[in-house]
């Protein structure tokens, strides 16, 4: 098969550039938040361009959703004769902008400073969108496989309708490679493979002890508190440590790699004297182990809280499970810690709002073999290294389920200090330019392969 050399598609992607980086900017202007109690207008718009930037490369193109799901964006391109077709991936959708005092520029006015682009949504994920359509770019009218691109409107929501369009698409979706740009790089310079990722089980834990609030001098001392009560019980769930301490839960080792404590702790900003929990290997505890967090707890606010016992209390709770585990079960044994360690007797419940599957890749055999010398070529000599990711993409083990001929490469833009769904989400504007190529090189390769 012919197809464009690396020396042509390296020249390709550099004319490109200063195109892809304005579709980049004209997205990222669009805030379309996929959340209950936004408007909505935005994401249509949203689908909308995006859907226009894949007709003007060719594809043909349609915008589906089901029932109140968000829209999605499908577009199509045959492969020649013989060749084999590639799937990529990404969402339009972005997370809320939270407290915009945060921000230093507006979150939806893209903004450079010091190599990188500032924005909602600039790294996840249409960044990802746009690194799609720059491989599509580079090759023109010779593109050498065939390609399906999905770009999804609701991830960030939790993918609510997305099981359902693979299944209303699943003829038009199935291929021999599937590339979830939607992740990130071991670092500035050093590329990454994607193998496995933590699941989730989120849920509200409630406690109750009165049926109304009671005055504190007359029944305190005999009558507990719900806070006190909800603090004990969330206490329990680790040990001194700071591990886990929920059993029934998996754990398992992680890829060999070393990160080094200190550059942790400046990616994750942790104020100086602030001990890490956990033990063993840092990658383990933040990839392959099970975690709890509290995200957060109804409580009467202090500046207007009366001197009355506080009869309930409500607690958000966010468990991220080790590749290999299963959510049901693993919610099945959060309650039943919670059920057993609740003192003094005070009614509990549970409600799940939502689980994820975790997720392991194989990554093995011909079509990662493409990638791994696609991403060493654009990152002139340096080898990607296979990395996992103690966030969830439930939908990931979706694909596997409903594809399970197709090889998953999940990639992606972000790097440690892209700051995905926080305040001063940045991409960099070099990484982005190797990400480009990559995705063109990788192309080339699937259909050599």
């Amino acid at each position: 098969m012919t197809t464009l050399s690396v020396d042509e598609l390296r020249a390709a992607i550099a004319r490109k550039l200063p195109g892809v980086r304005a579709d980049l900017e004209a997205l990222v202007r669009i805030p379309g938040i996929a959340f209950d109690g936004f408007d909505f207008t935005p994401l249509e718009h949203s689908a909308q361009a995006v859907a226009e930037l894949l007709r003007a490369e060719g594809l043909e193109v349609q915008i589906s959703r089901v029932g109140d799901g968000h829209p999605a964006v499908i577009g199509r391109k045959p492969a020649p004769p013989g060749a084999p077709t590639v799937l990529l991936y990404a969402h339009h959708d972005v997370q809320p902008t939270g407290d915009l005092s945060n921000w230093i520029s507006e979150p939806f006015e893209p903004t450079e400073r010091a190599g990188r682009l500032y924005g909602r949504g600039v790294a996840d994920d249409k960044a990802g969108v746009m690194a799609h359509i720059a491989a599509l770019r580079a090759f023109g009218d010779s593109l050498p496989v065939g390609v399906v691109l999905f770009i999804e409107g609701e991830e960030e929501f939790g993918s609510a309708s997305l099981e359902a369009l693979l299944a209303k698409h699943r003829d038009e979706l199935a291929s021999d490679v599937i590339v979830i740009a939607d992740s990130g790089n071991w670092d500035i310079g050093v590329p990454a493979l994607t193998t496995s990722l933590r699941g989730l089980v989120n849920g509200f834990v409630t406690v109750e002890i009165l049926d109304s609030a009671v005055h504190s001098g007359m029944y305190g001392g005999a009558v507990p508190d719900a806070l006190i009560v909800l603090s004990r019980l969330i206490a329990s769930l680790h040990d001194d440590n700071g591990d886990v301490i929920v059993e029934g839960l998996m754990h398992r080792q992680a890829s060999p790699l070393d990160y080094p404590i200190d550059r942790f702790r400046a990616e994750a900003g942790i104020l100086d004297g602030v001990e890490l929990i956990g033990t063993g290997r840092l990658v383990d505890r933040i990839w392959t182990k099970p975690t709890l967090s509290v995200l957060g707890i109804d409580a009467p606010p202090t500046n207007a809280a009366p001197n009355a016992i506080v009869p309930k209390a409500k607690a958000k709770l966010s468990m991220r499970i080790a590749p290999g585990d299963n959510p049901k079960s693993a919610c099945q044994a959060l309650v039943a810690h919670l059920e057993k360690h609740v003192p003094w007797g005070a009614r509990i419940s549970f409600e799940l709002e939502n689980d994820g599957n975790p997720c392991v890749i194989d990554a093995t055999g011909k079509y990662f073999d493409a990638a791994r010398a696609a991403f060493k070529e654009a990152w002139d000599g340096t080898d990607a290294v296979d990395v996992g990711v103690g966030g969830s993409i439930p939908f990931i083990a979706t694909f596997q389920e409903m594809f399970p001929e197709a090889s998953i490469l999940v990639t992606g833009v972000e790097d440690p200090h892209a700051r995905a769904h926080g305040p001063n989400e940045s991409l960099h504007l070099g990484e982005f330019a190797r990400v480009c190529l990559a995705e063109a090189l990788l192309l080339r390769n699937v259909a050599l392969a």
